[in-house]
């Protein structure tokens, strides 16, 4: 780690912070610098469930002797905030699946013009899985039972959640005897908050078996039906090239930034910014044109599809406002800093909500509704136009841009193995077992203020690659890649171990795949379990050299995440002081008893260089317990040729019937 940075390892963005800071301006980096957590809650020893509390357990023998009015010990209090946490989490991406199941009815029902479904295929793989029929169905028909099939998921009270059956058998069979298959999205919510009042649930391990629970519902549930549905509506992502920085911003256009997590309403926008009419507009108010750019995981959704830029993860929302370029900051759900709108007021860019579930106040508010979805979109961009004219020429303006290729769906990953006629995830298994890759790891979470932000991702993503570790990234994690210039094929001429070096020039990609958004990690989950279909490894999640990584995590999101990571059998390292860490029998059920049961682990490490040792020792001793051939750098074993792209192609012209041929 470099210890000259120090609030942002990403230069562009220090940049604009010693700008701001020599103008006294306020920022998510100086609050952090302010306020420093609470030791007591950061550490999951405050319950304040009850207003006998908040109780703090503390003292020499807190884990043995403290109690809570009501008599609660601190692994419990612990236990309790935890599953709260991983509760909160499931339901924002709960309700951010739900919005997108709402979405397909309504195109299914023909009650919006503007969207329509754009991945067939897709739709039919998904109605397939869930059990709906297809086969000389109208697509409209099929697209509306496969909506009506995924809202069951959120209200079902007795029975499995659809996906379920999408993971290996013998992991559901983990899940079965331990008791964690979800029910319903909500239901499993609800009991949660149930289970954790006061004078409820007092056994920390039952309350964390119940967490798992909740956020499989999460992973298998409300995300995976995002991510599935995004693509059937949008078109499943394939590599397409990018830019990201704050410096995707032009001096002499209309700039319009989405920033939050739903793609539904940027599809829209992505649409209309290029409308002859509204560029005429734009023109009409002094503009050369309207440059679109993205913020978080929206900016992931239109990149992955559109090549729309973006302007980083989390702690660059304010940065870009500071650079005076942006005319208005369009926002949906999650991650989004209420400080905005009074930073606004000190420039001219437009706050602009779009949820009922995200209003603050000194933002304007215009409702996103899919049945109208263009026309606002419209209103939005007009919006953003109108205040060209009062763009003031304070700012720092940031020139330096970096490339990106993103879009790696597990459609493409697989597609680019062996082609259209022989997709397969077996050269990446063979490359596994020859030792040519040593593992993988998913880099995923949030970049966070109170650390050199992006650091860690930074640090991680590059000793990894060196390691012969395949990356896949997901998230503000793809967005603190890409702003330092990681996500692109030439990297891993520079910076990857022999191995890993050799299966990215075959195949033509990055050592660090941009998978997408939050919600997208669980394509990770759908590629880990056709690699356990495609066998050679584990029969099954658990067991493989995988691993989860979340260096600077910040929301509740992140635990969810981490969690179903963990209960479907991957080793999950957070950055950072662990929000349980008072109590030693709730750090001992996260890491040895999930390990044993489900192969899987929550562990907490604020040291860049631990996580890294901490990951590799698990990637090896999962190679040692499947019999692979030990890792050794640039020693392989043999396996299947790999192929290039041409190859591929060759292959597929090579496989396509010449005309009359069997006619």
């Amino acid at each position: 780690m470099d210890d000259k940075v120090t609030k942002s390892a990403n230069k562009e963005a220090e940049q604009v912070l010693e700008w701001g800071e020599s103008r006294g301006i306020e920022t998510c980096f100086t609050r952090a610098e302010k306020l420093k957590p609470c030791p007591i809650g950061e550490s999951g020893a405050c319950c304040k469930i009850c207003h006998m509390g908040p109780c703090r357990l503390v003292g020499k023998n807190a884990e043995e002797e403290a109690r809570g009015v009501c008599g609660a010990t601190l692994p419990v209090v612990a236990a309790r905030n935890l599953a709260r946490m991983i509760a909160a989490g499931t339901a924002c991406h709960g309700d951010h699946g739900r919005d997108m199941v709402f979405t397909l009815l309504a195109v299914a029902n023909g009650e919006t013009k503007d969207f329509q479904i754009k991945d067939v295929k897709k739709l039919y793989r998904v109605a397939g899985i869930i059990g709906v029929e297809f086969e000389g169905r109208p697509v409209n028909d099929v697209a509306r039972d496969v909506a009506l099939k995924f809202l069951e998921d959120f209200s079902r009270q007795r029975g499995e959640i659809n996906y379920i059956k999408r993971a290996p058998k013998k992991t559901q069979e983990r899940w079965k005897k331990w008791g964690i298959v979800p029910r319903g999205i909500d239901r499993e919510i609800a009991e949660t908050l149930d289970r954790t009042t006061m004078g409820m649930d007092a056994d920390p391990d039952s309350i964390l078996t119940h967490g798992l629970k909740v956020a499989l519902a999460n992973g298998w549930g409300g995300s995976m039906i995002s991510t599935d549905i995004s693509d059937i509506l949008f078109g499943t992502p394939s590599p397409i090239k990018a830019e990201a920085s704050l410096g995707i911003f032009k001096e002499d256009e209309v700039n319009v930034v989405i920033h939050g997590h739903e793609p539904s309403l940027a599809e829209m926008i992505v649409d209309v910014v290029y409308e002859p009419e509204m560029i005429e507009y734009a023109k009409s108010k002094g503009a050369k044109g309207i440059n679109l750019g993205g913020m978080c995981c929206t900016a992931n959704e239109v990149m992955m599809r559109h090549g729309i830029p973006t302007a980083g993860g989390f702690t660059n929302q304010e940065l870009g406002i500071m650079t005076g370029l942006i005319e208005a900051m369009v926002v949906d759900v999650q991650c989004i800093m209420p400080a905005l709108t009074q930073l606004s007021k000190k420039f001219h860019t437009k706050v602009i909500t779009t949820s009922d579930k995200v209003k603050m106040p000194g933002a304007t508010h215009i409702q996103f509704d899919e049945h109208r979805a263009k026309e606002i979109a419209r209103d939005i961009v007009k919006m953003a136009i109108d205040n060209f004219p009062n763009r003031k020429t304070e700012g720092s303006h940031v020139t330096e841009k970096f490339p990106v290729i993103a879009g790696f769906s597990h459609e493409y990953i697989e597609y680019m193995q062996g082609g259209r006629w022989r997709a397969s995830f077996r050269p990446l298994n063979d490359a596994i077992m020859a030792g040519r890759i040593r593992g993988v790891v998913g880099l995923a979470g949030c970049d966070n203020p109170r650390v050199p932000a992006t650091g860690m991702h930074k640090y991680l993503a590059i000793e990894l690659i060196k390691n012969d570790v395949l990356v896949v990234s997901t998230g503000c994690s793809s967005a603190s890649c890409g702003t330092a210039g990681f996500l692109t094929p030439e990297m891993a001429l520079e910076n990857a171990g022999p191995g890993l070096r050799e299966v990215c020039e075959a195949i033509g990609i990055p050592p660090i795949l941009h998978l997408g958004s939050c919600v997208d990690n669980t394509r990770i989950l759908t590629i880990a379990s056709a690699m356990a279909a495609e066998g050679g490894l584990s029969d099954e999640i658990g067991g493989m050299p995988a691993v989860g990584i979340a260096p600077e995590f910040i929301t509740e999101k992140a635990i969810s995440i981490g969690c179903y990571f963990a209960a479907s059998g991957v080793p999950v390292i957070f950055g950072g002081n662990s929000p349980v860490g008072a109590s030693n029998e709730v750090t001992k059920i996260m890491t040895e008893v999930w390990f044993k049961r489900f192969m899987g682990a929550l562990h907490f490490e604020p040291d860049p260089e631990k996580i890294l040792a901490m990951a590799l020792d698990y990637i090896d001793k999962a190679r040692e317990a499947l019999k692979l051939k030990k890792y050794e750098p640039g020693k392989f074993g043999t396996e299947r040729v790999l192929m290039d792209m041409a190859a591929r192609r060759e292959m597929e012209r090579s496989a396509i019937p010449h005309a009359g041929v069997g006619g």
